[in-house]
């Protein structure tokens, strides 16, 4: 090989060549955190009217590691996450010295246990509200699916002018609302969106039409819903028609 001119010279060049990348990619590194790359400014979008600014300047102040180019997107964006009421942060940098974020804030839809709330995408997080919400109660897995059928039973109960103010669902999985007015209605397991339907139907000629309010409605039943108030015992109500 030592005779081997040619190779010798491509063997000299492939070392020089690899020298030289080397040079080159800790040029550029040493480069990439100078002073000059410095992120200046940190811009905030999306929507916010729960996140604060002071908020922000916390994150950018205690999260936030590295200049333009050594800054660890990634990371940016979970830091920007953990706010209580951020859903989803999108960062990407804005040469030569800005890093934009854009944030999605959570919409309350409910109240859920004692400090927790359900977001209109039926996830729990934890954040204070002075907003008058309705609760929810139930299993964790449970949140989905009562953010998702909330707007139906509010759609169903607007032509007796009610709003469900709490919804539960048990382990079991069995449904029951209390109204506005007190009332609550135990709706089952099954088919509750048919039952409360009958139920408002027939509301005006059973329920409404009782010399006593009733404090309970419960709706499992195939061919009728049975009554329970403060002072007379349960009485069942077959509707006709």
């Amino acid at each position: 090989m030592w005779n081997d001119a040619p190779r010798l010279r491509f063997v000299s060049n492939v070392l020089f060549a690899l020298v030289a990348l080397a040079l080159g990619a800790f040029a550029i590194h040493a480069a990439s955190r100078l002073p000059i790359f410095a992120l200046r400014e940190v811009r905030v979008d999306g929507a916010t009217e729960h996140v604060t600014r002071a908020q922000v300047d916390v994150v950018v102040r205690t999260e936030l590691r590295g200049n333009f180019f050594s800054i660890d997107l990634d990371a940016a964006r979970a830091a920007f996450e953990k706010l209580p009421w951020v859903r989803r942060a999108q960062v990407r940098r804005a040469w030569p010295d800005r890093l934009d974020v854009v944030l999605e804030e959570r919409v309350a839809l409910a109240r859920w246990g004692d400090d927790g709330l359900v977001d209109t995408h039926g996830e729990v997080f934890v954040a204070a509200s002075d907003a008058r919400l309705p609760t929810f109660t139930g299993p964790a897995e449970a949140a989905p699916d009562l953010a998702r059928r909330y707007a139906t039973l509010r759609t169903l109960l607007a032509p007796l002018g009610r709003e469900p103010v709490e919804i539960e669902v048990s382990a079991r999985r069995a449904w029951s609302v209390r109204l506005d007015d007190g009332l609550r209605i135990e709706l089952g397991r099954d088919g509750i969106e048919a039952r409360l339907a009958r139920f408002v139907l027939v509301y005006g000629r059973t329920v409404a039409a009782l010399p006593d309010r009733p404090t309970v409605v419960d709706l499992r039943y195939p061919n009728g819903f049975a009554v329970r108030s403060r002072v007379a015992p349960p009485a069942a109500v077959h509707p006709k028609g």
